[in-house]
């Protein structure tokens, strides 16, 4: 959602800024633009893609700029709203996140003698900055004193035409990131923008304000004062965020998931037994006392959540519950001081997750853990404990890798709390690791079905809804498949335990209506049988991912996709990926936009 490119240099930094922008299209956008400082301001605009505004920016050179794609939040997706904005042509920004405080401001503006010409909350930072570097003539403290007055959460890119080598910066609340080079220097919104420039990173924390120069630059806290931040190298590569031999990062993705399950569980499998200490020195302090596990997330990672639930209660014998993130801290709970929050998010910048950790720390809930794919993201860092799942970098904004990483980060959870329980034996511990090991195989195994997907995803193209059904653990499974057909082929999906169906859903079954049902030959298996006999009584066409020993058979309405044998625990995992492959393949058939499906960002860092 949103990002932010900007560089000072001795070079032409379009090329840069534009590249940039490129390794952000996952992130969702539906604008972009840039603005060059040389012999003054200069901006180019777009509603288009990222390619359109490098064809309108041919001739444009510069030594210092910012670039931006916006996801609209403050008006529509228009020229006039895209980023950068200015302000009387001497001062640009671009900004990711949200000011609540716009309204206010604006009219005080306005007062001034400001005129706006967009509908964005954005324009009011601009022009407070203008206004305030009127008086200074010094850019960094303009944006020092103009950020004192934002309420909400962003981050900021300033330029001036009056300051040619220097590039100003500031975050709360949303990422952002400086990248240091040499004699020239970066920031970016995502480590993945700066990967064709540099790998030396400089993570902002909430409420510092930076300035970049050729040679050096220099870091203010939230309190005024001068800050050091670590320098990091990032692990990532530049061909981690290239398409190679497939047609979608989403297909890519989707096939890296036994490297990415096998990375994640590397440090883990390869010991003779489960620690603690895979979360930290403060692993086992943290974990043997907890009492309780609630689960904080949104979205795919949520799903994640609601399948370790059943996890945790079965195998560790403690209560544990899925909270949506967004829903969590608008409600009055009762909170348990003893009970593990458990944070999940893909990138670790999730507003809506972040704002939950606050206020489960607020309500004196201080044993957290993050459970997340980036290091030294927000997520991580405001948490006692951290585990990083190993998945690269995901492209697409569907998540795929990233979900099964989660899964297997979170039974390696629930085997830590059963052992310090005393509820997993030696035996049984062994055993766990053993199906932990041939994981990645049996994922391998799931993706050949793909042929099999193929053929459905033919008939579901031509489809407007569909439901989807399941039982006990892989009932959020079901819900995870649903998402991912809704997000990025538009086909109106519906998940439901099977149970359920008669109690309403089933008024929706006839001929034209696909119903999908994850069936492993599990306890549940008769009783989803009988569910699934209520469909095929009404007219309705069933879609089966099954496993040897479900015995379910091909039939006029009957579709089997056929997995090899029940993975137990760890079949959630398997079944995801027809989930997955479903929905690419029916997308791929409807012709949508499968990396960055409409309205919809990867990261989602407002609220």
């Amino acid at each position: 959602m949103c990002g932010i490119v900007g560089a000072v240099a001795q070079r032409n930094v379009v090329p840069i800024l534009l590249e940039g922008l490129r390794r952000l299209e996952y992130r969702g956008y539906d604008s972009a633009g840039l603005a060059i400082i040389n012999g003054g301001l200069k901006r180019i605009r777009s509603t288009g893609r990222v390619a359109e505004l490098s064809s309108l920016s041919k001739e444009l050179k510069g030594n210092l700029g910012i670039a931006h794609t916006r996801w609209a939040t403050h008006g529509a997706p228009t020229e006039k709203n895209a980023h950068p904005h200015a302000s009387r042509e001497e001062i640009a920004v671009v900004h990711n996140g949200i000011i609540e405080n716009h309204v206010e401001l604006r009219k005080e503006l306005e007062d001034l003698g400001y005129e706006f010409e967009s509908d964005t909350d954005t324009e009011v930072i601009v022009h407070l900055i203008h206004h305030h570097f009127q008086q200074s003539r010094d850019l960094f403290n303009a944006t020092r004193s103009a950020v004192k007055q934002l309420k909400g959460a962003y981050a900021i890119a300033v330029v001036s035409a009056d300051s040619r080598e220097k590039l100003v910066c500031a975050r709360q609340g949303s990422p952002l990131l400086i990248g240091l080079g040499i004699e020239e220097n970066f920031i970016a919104s995502d480590a993945s923008a700066l990967l064709p420039v540099t790998r030396r990173i400089v993570y902002l924390e909430d409420g510092d304000v930076a300035e970049l120069g050729l040679f050096e630059y220099r870091i203010f806290d939230a309190s005024g004062n001068p800050a050091e931040r670590t320098i990091h190298i990032s692990e990532l590569s530049a061909e981690t965020a290239e398409l190679g031999q497939y047609r979608h990062f989403m297909q890519k993705e989707i096939f890296e998931q036994p490297k990415a399950i096998a990375d994640t569980l590397d440090i883990a499998i390869n010991e003779t037994g489960i620690s603690p200490e895979l979360y930290g020195h403060l692993g086992e302090s943290v974990l043997q006392d907890a009492e309780a596990v609630t689960i904080l997330a949104c979205g795919t990672s949520y799903h994640a959540g609601l399948v370790a639930r059943y996890w945790i209660e079965s195998l560790a014998g403690i209560p544990c519950n899925a909270e949506i993130a967004s829903e969590y801290r608008y409600r009055e709970s009762v909170p348990n001081p003893n009970a593990l929050i458990v944070t999940i998010s893909q990138s670790g910048e999730t507003a809506d997750t972040l704002a939950a950790l606050d206020h489960a720390k607020s309500l004196g809930q201080s044993k957290t853990l993050a459970i997340c794919n980036v290091d030294e993201s927000a997520l991580v860092r405001q948490s006692k404990l951290r585990f990083l799942t190993r998945a690269g970098p995901e492209i697409g904004v569907a998540s795929t890798k990233a979900f099964t990483t989660q899964l297997a980060a979170l039974f390696l959870l629930t085997l830590v709390l059963a052992k310090l329980k005393g509820k997993l034996s030696r035996e049984q511990e062994a055993g766990h690791i053993e199906s932990l090991r041939k994981l990645p195989h049996a994922v391998n195994r799931a993706l050949e079905l793909e042929p099999d997907i193929m053929q459905w995803a033919e008939r579901f193209a031509q489809k407007d809804h569909a439901l989807f059904l399941a039982r006990g653990i892989h009932y959020p499974i079901a819900l995870e498949g649903a998402l991912k057909l809704k997000e990025i082929s538009y086909i109106h999906a519906e998940a439901y335990p099977a149970g359920e169906l008669k109690h309403g859903p089933l008024a929706l079954v006839d001929s034209n209506m696909p119903v999908i049902a994850v069936a492993p030959s599990d306890a549940l298996i008769e009783k989803l049988k009988s569910n699934l006999q209520e469909v095929k009584a009404r007219g309705g066409e069933l879609y089966v991912v099954a496993d040897e020993e479900s015995h379910f058979h091909d039939e006029a309405s009957i579709h089997v996709a056929r997995m090899a044998g029940h993975a137990h625990y760890l079949s959630p995992i398997l079944h995801a990926v027809p989930m997955q492959l479903l929905a690419y393949h029916a997308a791929l058939q409807k012709g949508t936009d499968v990396d960055k499906p409409r309205n919809l960002a990867k990261s989602v860092t407002v609220e």
